[in-house]
């Protein structure tokens, strides 16, 4: 049974990666509605550091901090998060995920039937969907119409030559690649702006890269060309559409603390009002369907 919001939701955290330290985290502690409430994390000794930075407890045994929490915020290897999520929605816990759910489509559909079994709100956390001016445009566009052509370039330089990311440490991103990690966000804005997606192409390119043809329930199509192996000199995310409007740029964004923050706000509404998000656990599935199809596509090539 899903559990109630007070006036201020105690929510906590799972994970404790440079994600979970650098936005998660600080976006918990900083948001004057919600209570946070504790970290767990794989590691101990990790949890134990984030808490103390971030104003909370550690918590060694993961299901004390649901029993602590009415929410839980994800900030795992998906396929770690999958089966965390699932634990939580089955406690009582309103759950907001990372993109992507899961990398296989068994794992996501059981994150959104625990979800729908246990009544309990999801929200899966995708950028764009959440950051300021992207978030307004693409409502823009969605009421707007007309499109028949996107264009995606999401070309990440994790992996590229002198890159000393933290985050170029993840072995789940070193192995799925630019599809998994990045094609969740090309997605988010393609799928309500566009419509569903009812045909793919997917061809590999070099060092991981993978080039997608899609075809829209609206009738239109896009593409999009993902990779976290890019120059850095030639690294960029950008997305256009084509349409009776003439040609339109998604907007540049700052920051993901902010835009995470109102992904809690977007959680906290959708538990208090049954009403679902349209970037719930029943999209995080879609969206891990539409990218397991795209994977078996491009190796059939």
């Amino acid at each position: 049974m899903a559990k109630h919001l007070g006036a201020k939701p105690r929510i906590g955290l799972l994970g404790t990666g440079p994600w979970a330290a650098r936005t998660h985290a600080p976006a918990l502690a900083g948001h004057p509605g919600v209570e946070f409430s504790g970290v767990w994390g794989r590691r101990p000794e990790a949890a134990a550091e984030l808490a103390a930075a971030s104003g909370t407890r550690a918590y060694e045994d993961v299901d004390a901090l649901l029993a602590a929490s009415d929410a839980v915020a994800l900030a795992l290897p998906p396929d770690v998060q999958a089966s965390l999520a699932v634990r939580a929605a089955e406690a009582g816990c309103h759950v907001l995920l990372d993109k992507p759910v899961a990398t296989t489509v068994t794992l996501a559909r059981r994150v959104a039937e625990a979800v729908e079994a246990a009544g309990v709100a999801s929200v899966v956390f995708c950028t764009l969907r959440f950051a300021e001016p992207t978030a307004r445009w693409i409502d823009e566009q969605a009421a707007a119409g007309g499109w028949f052509l996107g264009e995606a370039h999401w070309l990440g330089s994790l992996y590229g030559p002198g890159s000393v990311s933290a985050y170029a440490a993840s072995p789940w991103r070193r192995e799925k690649g630019g599809l998994w990690d990045v094609g969740p966000h090309v997605l988010s804005v393609y799928l309500p702006v566009l419509g569903d997606v009812t045909d793919i192409t997917a061809v590999p390119g070099p060092d991981g890269t993978h080039h997608l043809v899609l075809r829209h329930g609206s009738g239109a199509s896009s593409t999009a060309t993902l990779t976290l192996s890019a120059p850095p000199e030639a690294a960029e995310a950008a997305l256009t559409l084509h349409g009776s409007r003439g040609r339109v740029e998604m907007p540049r964004w700052d920051g993901a603390v902010g835009a995470f923050a109102a992904a809690v706000d977007a959680l906290v509404t959708a538990a208090r009002t049954g009403e679902p998000h349209p970037c719930d656990a029943r999209f995080g599935l879609r969206v891990t369907e539409i990218l397991e199809e795209a994977e078996h596509r491009a190796a059939r090539v």
